[in-house]
């Protein structure tokens, strides 16, 4: 299994770490892809990736700190992405349900750096909460980019509105909810060949340990009912996953994944 989206980069993993990635390994969990949020999670996640084998890096500026963005902090992510463990931009986007940075300035930092991912051919991933006409319309103004919607909890019709575009989608513990018959709705009514398995590791821990630290050993949670939603095995589930995984960040040529 590829944890598509996690936070190891987080101060909740400092004191256990190593303890941390050995649960995953043994759990299924070949590789983790550490997701920045800006620069300094971003500079950790790829002194991680260089650190441990099964770690990968997404680097960028999370819509919360959109009133950071500067010349300046746009040079150094595009500096973080020649590192050959870093993947992809993220997360990025736009954040309407806590407004800190102002919703403007959230649009423009987007399209900043949407347009460094064109720049540099990367896909990017995206954190929408809240704002989702503006969010579709900045991702259709740049169609040749690669987006994945991280932890997608939109409607049905506008995930198929992002899948005729050819983008994917992630999701992680929200499914195994007790009250997210919605969201397994949406996820039932996508193909599992858009479909990412994720944690968002400390956040959003599946069920049956919600209200604890999320980790990546909880990813077969995920797997698990993914494959009842779609009535398909788990087997089918990680495989399928992994390949999405592998197509989306571009990894089908790296030996070590």
């Amino acid at each position: 299994m590829i944890d598509s989206h996690a936070h190891l980069n987080d101060p909740a993993f400092e004191d256990d770490l190593a303890d941390v990635i050995s649960r995953a390994e043994a759990q299924g969990v070949d590789a983790i892809i550490n997701v920045g949020y800006d620069l300094m999670s971003s500079n950790v996640a790829v002194e991680l990736a260089e650190r441990f084998p099964g770690l990968w890096a997404v680097v960028g500026l999370h819509p919360h700190d959109a009133k950071l963005w500067t010349e300046e902090l746009c040079d150094a992510i595009k500096e973080l992405t020649q590192h050959p463990k870093v993947l992809a931009i993220g997360e990025v986007g736009l954040d309407y349900h806590y407004d800190y940075s102002p919703r403007d300035v959230q649009r423009h930092v987007f399209r900043e750096q949407l347009a460094l991912s064109l720049e540099l051919d990367l896909p990017v991933v995206i954190h929408s909460r809240e704002a989702t006409k503006d969010t579709l319309d900045i991702v259709g103004e740049y169609p040749s980019v690669p987006c994945l919607l991280h932890c997608y909890s939109g409607s049905l019709e506008t995930a198929r509105l992002y899948e005729k575009m050819g983008h994917f989608f992630s999701f992680g513990g929200p499914i195994t909810f007790k009250n997210a018959n919605k969201l397994r709705d949406v996820v039932a009514g996508l193909p599992l060949e858009r479909i990412l398995l994720e944690t968002d590791c400390p956040y959003l821990t599946p069920h049956p340990h919600r209200g604890r630290r999320n980790e990546p050993a909880h990813l077969p949670l995920v797997a698990e009912e993914l494959a009842k939603v779609h009535g398909r095995t788990v087997e089918d589930v990680v495989r399928q996953t992994v390949e999405n995984t592998r197509e989306f960040f571009r990894l089908v040529d790296k030996e070590d994944l």
